[in-house]
């Protein structure tokens, strides 16, 4: 119990100094967002066309001609008091400490750290006691060093912000004591603000993170029990057809032994037994509203597919080669609903785009691609959620092949898969 006791001041001192160490030269702040949505109270900037520039480009905009005006706000403020003290002004000088006090404005968005490192510097380097209405301190750099302290607690670390916060509250007690009570609620505000708006941002971005692999996870089992739903006609199919056959055998051989007879009588019997069972399957995972019933497609109706993505305005061009009528039944199946899915891509994403559509069956692999150009026009805005490249990739590893997805360097899109046949034929 003693050398815990004993480790908690220790522990405290390591944070303490890791904090001031990091906020002084080792510290560095989170990347600025590379795209920044405009705020709600801003959107109204759309119908000026302002709204419509990235929010990022006109954030850094505003805080450099922000930085021009007060410097040359501050050179004037300056040069009127030197002039009204009978001083002799020093031009460069003069320009230099607005510049300082300033430029941490321009600076905090990419470099906020480093912005309130110039600002503390400069703060505690200008002295201008007995000059203007706010002892100590320059007006301009005042509103800077607010500014900076809370971009620091939004960008940086719980350790970084409470060393800013100490290296803070000395610095404005060393610099005037008299003022230092006021000033600490000063520098409290803008770190405590932004340290809650960095909690919030912090939570949002955890919550929404737990909500997209909970909704891809939901995709998963959903193409999966829609591909089970599917199959299932598949396999159905050539249960009743092994049923058909064992019953029927025997009347195509006059003289067949008894016991081949019993054999394929039990053979029928079992495949009924294995088909009931099946549609008991099947009652689970048909949704409430019922499931499709009409015979699994595969590519037989490959050109009824392409009329339809034509219809829809793409300019499809197919290169078929090898046998693709002749693929087992759930090959068939994955390789059309997989050419149905990338092609429905094309038409939401890059509409009017031309499309090449490849099928080749060699060697036992079935390999499958479809590649689209730029959009043709400007694709409309499509609801979040979609998970059709899961289903493809699901619908591939079911088979035993492999699905990728990617940017072409043109600017559009394309989808290829390997689908393993050999082994389907096999069976």
């Amino acid at each position: 119990m003693v050398s815990e006791n004993s480790d908690r001041p220790d522990l405290l001192r390591n944070v303490l100094w890791n904090g001031i160490l990091a906020a002084a030269v080792t510290g560095r702040a989170d990347p600025a967002p590379l795209r920044r949505p405009w705020p709600p109270l801003l959107r109204w900037t759309r119908y000026i066309g302002l709204g419509r520039l990235p929010y990022g480009l006109v954030t850094n905009l505003f805080g450099l001609g922000l930085t021009v005006a007060l410097t040359a706000t501050t050179v004037s403020l300056l040069k009127t008091e030197i002039a009204r003290r009978g001083l002799q002004p020093a031009g460069v000088t003069v320009l230099l400490i607005a510049v300082a006090t300033t430029a941490p404005l321009a600076l905090r968005h990419r470099h906020p750290l480093g912005a309130w490192r110039l600002s503390f510097a400069a703060m505690a380097l200008v002295d201008v006691d007995g000059w203007l209405t706010v002892p100590f301190y320059l007006p301009v750099g005042s509103f800077a060093a607010i500014t900076c302290l809370y971009t620091v607690a939004v960008r940086c670390s719980r350790d970084i912000t409470l060393g800013v916060g100490i290296l803070s509250f000395t610095g404005v007690w060393i610099k005037d004591p008299a003022s230092a009570a006021g000033a600490s609620v000063v520098v409290l505000l803008p770190l405590a603000m932004g340290y809650a708006v960095r909690v919030r941002q912090t939570s949002q971005r955890q919550l929404a993170e737990q909500e997209r692999r909970h909704l891809a996870a939901e995709a998963v089992l959903t193409e999966r029990q829609r591909i089970a739903r599917e199959l299932h006609d598949v396999v159905a199919h050539h249960m009743s057809m092994i049923a058909i056959q064992a019953e029927a055998a025997p009347y195509k051989v006059e003289a067949m032994p008894d016991e081949t007879r019993r054999d394929l009588a039990e053979i029928r019997v079992t495949a009924l037994d294995a088909l009931t069972e099946m549609r008991r399957v099947l009652g689970v995972l048909r949704s409430a509203d019922g499931a499709e019933t009409a015979p699994q497609p595969s590519l037989d109706r490959l050109d009824e597919l392409l009329a339809n993505a034509r219809g829809a305005g793409l300019a499809v061009t197919a290169r078929l080669d090898g046998d693709l009528a002749g693929l087992p039944p759930g090959v068939g199946l994955t390789a059309f609903r997989i050419l149905q899915e990338a092609l429905s891509n094309a038409m939401r994403h890059a509409p009017a785009s031309r499309v090449t559509l490849d099928a080749a069956r060699e060697d036992g692999i079935l390999r499958l691609g479809v590649a689209n150009g730029p959009p043709g026009h400007a694709p409309a805005p499509s609801p979040p959620g979609g998970h059709g490249l899961v289903g493809m990739r699901e619908r591939a590893a079911m088979l035993g092949g492999e699905l990728t997805a990617r940017p072409t360097p043109d600017g559009g899109f394309a989808v290829n898969a390997t689908l393993p046949v050999k082994a389907q034929d096999a069976t």
